[in-house]
C-alpha cells in the first residue's frame, strides 16, 4: 500500500534526482522508496555505513527492457523465409 508524505529538499538536487531517475527508468517516487528500503532493511547504524556505490549500480544496471513492435504475420512470414532465399 503506497502512502504519500511530504519531504523538503534543496531544489537543485530535486532537478538532479529527477534526472538521475527518469534516465534510469524509474519514477523519484520509487528511486526514494528503493533507497529507504535498502537503509532500513539492512539496519545501517550511521550514514557513514551506507554503501552508495551498491544501489547506485543496483538502480542503473538494472535488467534490460526492450521494447519492440508487434509485427503482422506478412512481416513475420518474410523475416522467416528472407535468409532462406538465395
Amino acid at each position: 500500500m503506497d502512502a504519500k508524505i511530504t519531504l523538503s529538499f534543496d531544489a537543485e538536487i530535486i532537478e538532479q534526482a529527477k534526472k538521475f531517475a527518469e534516465s534510469n527508468n524509474i519514477s523519484l517516487s520509487r528511486l526514494t522508496e528503493f533507497l529507504y528500503r535498502n537503509i532500513t532493511q539492512k539496519k545501517y547504524r550511521s550514514i557513514e555505513e551506507l554503501p552508495m556505490a551498491d544501489w547506485i549500480s543496483a538502480v542503473a544496471e538494472g535488467q534490460a527492457v526492450y521494447i519492440t513492435k508487434h509485427k503482422t504475420r506478412a512481416q513475420q512470414k518474410d523475416a522467416f523465409y528472407k535468409p532462406k532465399k538465395k
